[in-house]
């Protein structure tokens, strides 16, 4: 077995930019992922300026549009009160559009230009353990072997970027620095032809719904509420919860939704209250939904998982350039939760659901302000080295 830098468990969008940005600094990186190159996974797809930012800096936007995603100029929201707004994208260095790709393909391309910078990538592997030493530092990681015994992949650091329900962070005793109350309990679907050209916002009475262009000419439609009422509507069946809460947003949305066909069945996410880990310690790291997660009905996962991917990876080189023994680590961290403070709180009192028009106009004004101080940090970042420009 090869020696390795860094072993990452996880190789969707956190786990395979991390790797794509360490492997082009020169470290030796193995992701270690449970599922098969390629394979879907629950999400709202939209990208927000940060993360086309950061997809267009590493090299990987061109190959997001060239696959045909569809180009966003504009937002648009819709009232229970009858209002609506539309702003439209002011282009800007790296983001001239925003983009929603389908998992299978964003997941896909990341980790393909993560194995193209020298990572080795393992699929449809699982981690079954973390290797300890005596004083409890993480050593590596064990995954099964044909003969049963188990392989060790022993490593100075082990990166979880295993979501949710993190082993990485489960098996080290992660704390939580703070834990939210609220969650939105979701449906979605797909949709063809639906007369939309851009993201698609929609707000009534303890209800909300997107619709968010995204490949083959398809519209992720989703609507969301509290779990209570998710679970009290969906007693009378998923397909009837869903139009029930598609009649309570504004019906410029409805209507254009009725107006496509309908390509598969609805799928269903039941809630998770938000959270942010400590996320790092002697021997590991933790990245994307495994160190902070919040709830989903701001859609911003993605461009947090792309930000913070990069602000790991240059805490990882500082720490080995410096032998600071967790001091730019502690640095990520903090930065992390500076950035993501404003969002959090403001994520958590629109996941309530007991807003009025001009209340969730006014959360949405705060939301707008959150990403755009997040997009002038990024923006003021120094660049990372491009495809075939190798450091180390």
């Amino acid at each position: 077995m090869k020696d390795y830098d860094v072993a990452i468990v996880g190789g969707r969008v956190a786990g395979a930019a991390t790797a794509l940005l360490l492997a082009r600094a020169g470290l030796r990186v193995v992701v270690v992922e449970r599922s098969r190159i390629g394979s879907d996974t629950v999400s709202t797809h939209a990208l927000m300026r940060g993360g086309v930012l950061q997809l267009s800096r590493w090299g990987v936007l061109p190959e997001v549009v060239a696959a045909g995603t569809p180009a966003i100029h504009s937002t648009v929201f819709h009232y229970g009160d009858g209002g609506s707004t539309r702003v439209s994208l002011r282009s800007s260095p790296g983001v001239d559009a925003l983009y929603a790709p389908r998992r299978h393909l964003l997941d896909r391309l990341v980790v393909e230009a993560a194995a193209a910078s020298g990572a080795d990538v393992l699929h449809e592997t699982p981690v079954v353990g973390l290797l300890r030493g005596d004083d409890g530092r993480v050593l590596g990681v064990r995954i099964p072997s044909a003969s049963g015994r188990g392989i060790a992949l022993r490593v100075p650091l082990t990166i979880g970027a295993d979501g949710i329900g993190s082993l990485v962070a489960r098996e080290v005793g992660a704390g939580f620095v703070s834990r939210g109350h609220g969650a939105s309990a979701i449906l979605y679907r797909y949709v063809a032809e639906v007369p939309s050209d851009g993201y698609v916002w929609g707000y009534g009475h303890q209800a909300a719904a997107g619709l968010i262009p995204t490949n083959a000419g398809e519209t992720c439609v989703f609507v969301a509420t509290t779990p209570e009422r998710m679970g009290s509507l969906r007693r009378h069946g998923t397909n009837a919860a869903f139009d029930s809460l598609l009649d309570a947003v504004p019906a410029e949305m409805s209507d254009a939704v009725r107006a496509g066909k309908a390509t598969g069945r609805v799928h269903g996410w039941r809630g998770v209250p938000g959270y942010v880990r400590d996320s790092f310690g002697p021997g590991w790291a933790l990245v994307g939904d495994a160190g902070y997660f919040k709830d989903p009905i701001t859609t911003h996962g993605l461009t947090d998982a792309l930000r913070d991917s990069e602000l790991l990876a240059e805490a990882v080189l500082a720490d080995r350039v410096t032998a600071s023994s967790g001091v730019a680590m502690a640095h990520y961290q903090d930065t992390r939760d500076g950035l993501s403070r404003a969002l959090v709180e403001v994520t958590e009192s629109v996941c309530r659901y007991d807003w009025d028009g001009e209340r969730i106009r006014t959360l949405l004004r705060r939301v707008s302000s959150a990403m755009s101080d997040e997009m002038d940090h990024l923006s003021a970042r120094s660049t990372w080295p491009t495809p075939g420009v190798m450091s180390g």
